[in-house]
């Protein structure tokens, strides 16, 4: 069995059961280190805390949305070229053309398979597992 790197995932997403399933999903299925924020700015203030390799990002947050929570980490130099897949429940053609247009490396539908859901972001960042 060849080894494979732990990352560090940061999930921001408000509903704390969705934090708890994707950070269950990305540590004891995936492999990696997790950190999660319950809002935009706790957010952004753990991801200059603790540089993840990917963040998983909620479209809709209370006060910041998960776009602007975007703009904001593409204007912190450390934060810049972190990957962020969005994480939402709209799964309309529109809705993801626009979220795609915005610079997100990937986006991923909620309800979301807990036991795919590392293979399926690492799929999207052209992680190798």
């Amino acid at each position: 069995m060849t080894s494979r790197r732990r990352r560090v995932v940061l999930i921001i997403d408000d509903d704390p059961s969705i934090r708890e399933v994707a950070t269950l999903a990305l540590s004891a299925v995936g492999g990696h280190d997790t950190y999660a924020a319950g809002d935009g700015a706790e957010g952004v203030e753990l991801a200059c805390r603790v540089r993840p390799d990917a963040i998983l990002l909620d479209v809709m947050l209370p006060s910041m949305d998960g776009p602007a929570v975007l703009a904001h980490l593409r204007e912190i130099d450390v934060l810049r070229d972190i990957p962020v897949a969005f994480l939402t429940a709209k799964v309309g053609t529109r809705d993801i053309s626009r979220l795609d247009g915005l610079g997100a490396a990937a986006v991923i539908t909620k309800p979301f398979d807990p036991l795919g859901l590392a293979d399926q972001l690492a799929g999207a960042l052209g992680w190798t597992r």
